[in-house]
């Protein structure tokens, strides 16, 4: 696969991790667990971010102490709040997976299907689906921050952390 298309790709992925990132360092502690749940929203966008990079998605299993409550179809909370920290290390678990993925992507990798019970996408289709899933929540994020009456974080036009 082309370098420059998948430095191109990283440096917008890594953007809007960025973004959750910032919005998730920037919330405040009043609305992190209020009726806007806050916390978790960002749970459910790390949970997606890292099963999408998950190659074979039947294989997927979240780090501890996260579960597969986002699986659940009763629509089921995890047991728990999580805090800001145990999501910042969960994100930056995601951004390492991210960036291993996107770098060692081939012609080959990249046609390569993600099939689940729902999608039947190439690699790059689940990347670019995936990055738009980050990027929307990113954005319900810095709403809630808004609607608080708090300055949410800028915009990140594309990261500065390099691929490799």
């Amino acid at each position: 696969m082309d370098e420059t298309l998948k430095e191109t790709l990283w440096k917008q992925f890594g953007a809007a991790i960025d973004m959750f990132e910032n919005a998730v360092r920037e919330c405040p502690e009043e609305i992190w667990n209020n009726d806007s749940k806050f916390w978790y929203l960002s749970y459910h966008t790390l949970f997606f971010l890292d099963y999408y990079l998950t190659e074979e998605p039947d294989s997927f299993s979240p780090p501890p102490p996260f579960t597969l409550s986002e699986f659940d179809s009763e629509g089921e909370m995890p047991e728990r709040t999580y805090t800001k920290e145990e999501l910042l290390t969960y994100s930056q678990f995601c951004r390492d997976k991210c960036r291993k993925l996107i770098s060692g992507l081939t012609a080959q990798t990249a046609a390569n299907r993600w099939k689940n019970e729902y999608r039947n996408y190439s690699i790059n289709e689940i990347l670019l689906y995936n990055m738009r899933h980050v990027q929307h929540h990113a954005g319900q994020l810095n709403l809630l921050i808004r609607q608080s009456n708090n300055e949410p974080p800028d915009w990140v036009s594309q990261t500065k952390i390099p691929m490799k």
